[in-house]
């Protein structure tokens, strides 16, 4: 289910099945495919970044994220406005973009529910994959439905392990992957994926981290 998938740390996630799909694309090197779709969370650095967006797209390509995502990355007239709870279709790809934010009390200012900052469910390949983007668990993921479950764990701006590890039971994925940890200063470390993967099997969760991509 991962095989055709390249990240490249944080939350940077890139399909490389038929369509090119690039989520959140932060720090690409510049050997990689341009895009025909590119789904933005929200509009931190490092998950809405102008300069990649720039770099990966085509004339064609259809950028898709909240509108001061699609503001800040120059497609507010041309881009695809995405809100929690809606269903849209961009080159024919099935997408339920679904709310993301913080519950927690000290993390309340980080990812407001009130920005309207989102995740994505999408289909490719007849599977489905949840890219969380930057949340706390939230009562909304009850209602997820996913083989591939991508989570972050990094803590400070999102879940830890423990609170990742928990949503991913909420959740019951077939597979669940951490991101957004061990690539911004204070945002997890590098042993922290493992220690999710432990924590996932002893609560009968399959997980596996992914490999970070570098150039061959």
């Amino acid at each position: 289910m991962i095989e055709r998938l390249r990240w490249f740390g944080q939350s940077s996630i890139l399909f490389l099945d038929g369509k090119i799909i690039y989520i959140d694309p932060w720090e690409i090197p510049n050997d990689q495919p341009k895009a025909d779709l590119i789904l933005i969370t929200h509009a931190h650095f490092d998950h809405c970044s102008p300069e990649d967006v720039k770099a990966l797209a085509k004339p064609e390509t259809v950028v898709v994220g909240p509108p001061d995502c699609l503001e800040h990355v120059g497609y507010g007239a041309k881009g695809l406005k995405a809100a929690p709870g809606e269903k849209i279709l961009p080159l024919g790809f099935n997408i339920h973009v679904v709310p993301a934010y913080n519950l927690k009390a000290e993390r309340l200012n980080f990812h407001p529910k009130s920005n309207h900052w989102v995740g994505y469910i999408l289909e490719v390949s007849g599977t489905k994959y949840y890219h969380a983007g930057d949340t706390d668990e939230i009562p909304e993921m009850k209602e997820i439905t996913t083989d591939v479950a991508f989570l972050p764990i990094g803590g400070t701006y999102t879940m830890d392990v423990y609170e990742a590890v928990s949503a991913a039971k909420t959740i019951k994925p077939k597979l669940v992957c951490p991101m957004h940890y061990a690539k911004v200063p204070g945002v997890g470390s590098e042993g922290d994926g493992e220690k999710f993967v432990l924590e996932c099997s002893k609560a009968g969760l399959k997980a596996e981290v992914l490999k970070r991509y570098s150039r061959v």
